[in-house]
């Protein structure tokens, strides 16, 4: 039962080759310029930074190495449960034989993905680092700016390949695991149950693994300078993970929709009937879509949260700041390597809603375990002395008093950097009798009495001693995920009122569905809002002492830090789904049938008895309804991380407004955030103009989405169509041409890719360049808003639907129940309705909201100054060649996203003729009737 051919089969990945690349770029972090002759300050070189006490205290540099040691262990892990999987029995022929056409299908996609996104990136590696060279020699030091713009395009690619890597492991495992799955639940549910979450937590591990390694290897190598090189590296994790998203979701929502439209409702057959020619596309975008998109999903959320709290906590107190979610994160995944182990231990009662009780168990247990760790990271890292504070108050203007210049022996010309080199290379002694010295004015120019150490404390206000606030803000993410994960439960599972509500909606018919699964995501966005908000202020309410925005943008940045500690968690959850939704479709399929699908008789060495084939079905089946649960609640979880992420780089962003390049953001201070914030105000026209097309974006990008699904089902629908009417398929005599309809799928979806990720890359261009900075702002606060309350309706609305079809499938069948009944083909519509809506269009917009913040960071300097509105330079004409580019490129994806391939508009052709003949016919029976009665 092969979908692709031999040749294609037996394209196996070339290690090696995908070792080069990946230390080759790593070479190419530390491949820095050499210093430049007569300049004052000495060349950088890679290492050298980190392993210096002056930079980094042995404590920090203790910290990350032993958070890269726990990454790597994270991998080893991964292996290690990787191995238990491969190992586990592999069912009988039958089942092995749909296990191996879903992998190979996989693999045929997500290798045709790569290799047409890998095009792009080539490309966006080059124009990363152009736009950061330094082309005017006169500014700055220009072998630094080098050493960053080589660096940030080889962490850019670094990012890109281990997004792909985690989405390509993570669907090959799935695709292992989903036929062990089906093969175990013969012994019992706990089996089952245990190898379908260890299937997750490989690809949770990886995932977790390989991005603390990448953050962790970034500081080891750039030292102070890291947090400028990991922009490229988050936005690598995040591009790929946009296109991934978008891909898998085209092909798997293309794939179901159509399975669901000619087999559930015209047919009245089961969801994974063989004779249907698109389900093994249907499985095969399980994979494609909820594994690997969801895995690349995840990796970017990880790594941008990652960078923007690292961000930030460099602008807030320096480098202990910068290097504490790196610590936070380490903790996180010893916790999930405990807390996983746990689900499948015994037996669970009462079926899905057992299940979903082991699983919740097991979650909380990782998040308590991760609080304790995290208060103890606190209690030995978050201490601060007095030369400590000093230093960073140094870089944030302390170096100018007059008072501060004496006692470290500068003249009052002196610079930030060498005052500050001046007061590190003083004696202890010497620093601490320098800290007790009063001041007559202080960095504002206001008479004061306070001592220089006073003075440090309110520019840089953290607690002298143990300081517990950043411990809190972590907390703080937590207890998001846990209520998030109730509300997104509560809202999905068949065990509480509004999925409930649907199923009755039903009764009365498919708009009543929709109707009733509309108001229920509606509803569900508002107390997603209500539970992000809360712990926004929540965030706001532990850093309200220090009177400093940019210590309440690291607060909310680490309740980001804090959801995201829980990954391994989440990821073993969320790829649960999808294996245990393949395996139910393997067992349909699969149990008590051979290789070419014909019925096994009694006696053959693989038939199953009725009772036990029953009872695994049966597991299958509530696996599969608890998986659609995680599957939703991982979404919900997802895109609550998304919005914390996405409002710490919109801090960051204005950062980087204030100081005008990200250089030097380590001397940001209260007044001076304080000072551009405001001006990015409503009030303004250009901001609220930005502020409009950002909360539109977000629409169209659905539009184009989901408008991509339709075009695919609707080729999927005749292609099924067509192969029904083969009188051998419809008998089950006859294999269906599954590889047409794979075929039909992963063409359309590679097709239509690429218009959605230039939309997401050149729209905050196009703003920023047209209208100025404080437009683009504009322009990310309403794509902020508007897209979490959009993809969390998508995403709650689309769960709901689909889980209400189980329910009514549930039921005993009768004429008014029950698959086949008035009520489930209602429950179908809803449900294909859904589909679109909750794993492409809802989940897309998660990677959407961080790429355009990350490409507007990472383009805002240059905004500034080419800008056609108020740039600097902006009588040069780059800005205008910019606008130009940037509207073309919108524009043509635009006009792709509504165009229609050669093969629709072939079916539309065959469809007039059709339509012409029928009509003629119709005319003629009419006038045959007419004469009759005449």
């Amino acid at each position: 039962m092969r979908v692709i051919s031999p040749q294609s089969s037996r394209r196996q990945p070339r290690w090696w080759l995908h070792l080069a690349i990946v230390f080759g770029v790593l070479g190419a972090l530390g491949a820095g310029p050499a210093g430049v002759e007569g300049m004052s300050h000495p060349a950088w070189s890679p290492f050298a930074s980190f392993f210096s006490a002056k930079d980094f205290s042995g404590i920090e540099q203790a910290g990350v190495l032993l958070a890269m040691i726990i990454s790597i262990g994270a991998l080893v892990y991964a292996w290690i449960l990787a191995k238990k999987v491969f190992a586990a029995d592999q069912g009988t022929a039958g089942m092995r034989a749909i296990a191996q056409a879903v992998r190979e299908g996989s693999d045929a996609y997500i290798w045709r993905q790569f290799t047409t996104v890998g095009i792009l990136l080539v490309f966006l590696t080059a124009m990363i680092v152009l736009s950061k060279w330094p082309w005017d020699a006169s500014e700055g030091n220009p072998a630094d700016l080098k050493v960053i713009a080589i660096s940030r395009g080889a962490a850019f690619l670094i990012g890109a390949i281990f997004s792909a890597s985690v989405g390509f492991f993570g669907m090959r495992l799935a695709t292992t695991g989903n036929l062990r799955v089906a093969a175990a639940a013969r012994k019992g549910m706990a089996p089952a149950m245990k190898l379908g979450y260890q299937t997750g937590t490989v690809t949770g591990m990886l995932t977790t693994g390989l991005g603390l390694f990448g953050g962790c290897l970034i500081v080891v190598v750039m030292g102070v300078k890291a947090y400028e090189t990991l922009l490229g590296f988050a936005f690598g994790g995040s591009l790929l993970a946009l296109f991934m998203r978008v891909g898998g979701g085209i092909y798997t929502k293309a794939a179901d929709v159509g399975a669901d439209l000619v087999g559930k409702i015209e047919k009245d057959i089961p969801e994974d009937d063989p004779r249907n020619a698109a389900t093994i596309a249907d499985n095969v975008g399980d994979n494609v879509g909820d594994c690997a998109g969801m895995a690349a999903d995840v990796f970017e959320s990880y790594t941008v949260t990652m960078v923007a709290a690292m961000i930030l906590g460099y602008a807030a107190f320096g480098t202990k700041a910068m290097l504490l979610p790196l610590l936070v994160q380490a903790a996180g995944i010893l916790a999930s390597v405990f807390s996983t182990s746990l689900v499948g231990k015994k037996e669970p009662a009462n079926g899905a809603a057992g299940t979903m009780r082991a699983i919740n168990n097991s979650f909380r247990v990782g998040a308590g375990l991760t609080v304790v760790a995290i208060f103890a990271i606190a209690v030995v890292f978050l201490r601060f002395d007095k030369p400590y504070i000093i230093t960073q108050a140094v870089e944030r203007g302390l170096y100018a008093l007059p008072e501060f210049q004496t006692g470290v022996g500068v003249p009052s010309t002196t610079t930030r950097a060498e005052a500050l080199a001046a007061w590190k290379n003083l004696p202890s002694e010497k620093q601490q009798e320098l800290s007790g010295v009063t001041l007559a004015s202080d960095t504002e120019g206001k008479p004061t009495t306070r001592t220089i150490f006073e003075e440090a404390d309110r520019i840089v206000p953290v607690q002298e001693g143990l300081d517990l606030r950043p411990a809190f803000a972590c907390l703080v993410g937590i207890a998001l995920t846990l209520a998030l994960m109730f509300c997104t439960e509560y809202w999905t599972s068949t065990e509480y009122t509004p999925v409930r509500s649907i199923t009755k909606s039903s009764r009365t018919g498919d708009a009543t569905n929709i109707i009733q699964g509309i108001a229920v995501g509606y509803e569900s966005a508002v107390w997603a809002v209500i539970l992000v908000s809360v712990s926004v202020f929540a965030g706001v309410f532990i850093y309200q002492d220090t009177h400093s925005p940019i210590f309440v943008a690291f607060g909310i940045s680490l309740a980001g830090i804090g959801m995201l500690a829980l990954t391994g968690d989440m990821l073993s959850m969320d790829v649960f789904g999808p294996v245990a939704d393949n395996a139910n479709g393997i067992g349909e399929m699969g149990y008590n049938r051979d290789e070419n699908n014909q019925k096994l008789t009694e006696g053959h060495p693989d038939f199953i008895p009725k009772a036990e084939m029953e009872a695994a079905r049966q597991i299958l089946t509530d696996l599969d309804a608890t998986g659609n649960t995680t599957k939703a609640i991982t979404k919900g979880i997802a895109i609550g991380s998304a919005v914390i992420a996405a409002v710490s780089l919109f801090a960051s962003f204005i950062a980087v407004l204030v100081k005008q390049s990200e250089e030097k953001i380590n001397e940001l201070t209260a007044a001076d955030f304080e000072s551009k914030a405001g001006m990015l105000s409503i009030a303004r026209p250009e901001v609220f103009v930005g502020m409009l097309i950002g909360g539109a974006v977000p629409f169209l990008f659905s539009s184009m989405t989901i408008r991509a699904v339709g075009r695919a089902a609707f080729l999927i629908v005749n292609e099924c169509r067509r192969q029904f009417k083969d009188e051998e398929i419809w008998a089950g005599k006859k294999r269906p041409d599954y590889a047409r309809v794979v075929n039909i799928c992963t063409k359309t979806a590679q097709r239509e890719l690429i218009g959605p990720g230039l939309l997401a890359i050149f729209t905050p261009v196009l703003v920023g360049f047209l209208l100025g900075p404080y437009a683009l702002g504009g322009f990310l606060a309403g794509m902020m808003v508007v897209g979490q309350l959009l993809a969390v309706f998508m995403a709650t609305a689309g769960g709901a639907w689909d889980n209400a079809k189980k329910m009514i499938e549930d039921q005993h069948k009768t004429d008014i129940s029950g698959k086949g009944s008035p009520q489930h083909k209602a429950s179908v519509t809803g449900d294909t309705v859904g589909d679109p809506l909750k794993d492409t269009a809802g989940p897309a917009i998660n990677p959407l909201i961080k790429v355009m913040n990350m490409v507007s960071l990472l383009v805002l300097p240059l905004v500034i100054m080419y800008n056609v509105k108020t740039g600097e330079l902006a009588g040069s004409g780059v800005g205008y060649l910019v606008v130009v580019v940037a509207g073309v490129a919108v524009s043509w994806s635009w006009w792709q996203s509504k165009r229609d391939t050669l093969e629709i508009l072939a079916l539309d052709a065959e469809y007039e003729k059709e339509l012409e003949i029928a009509t003629e016919k119709r005319r003629l029976e009419n006038m045959a009737k007419e004469k009759a009665e005449a």
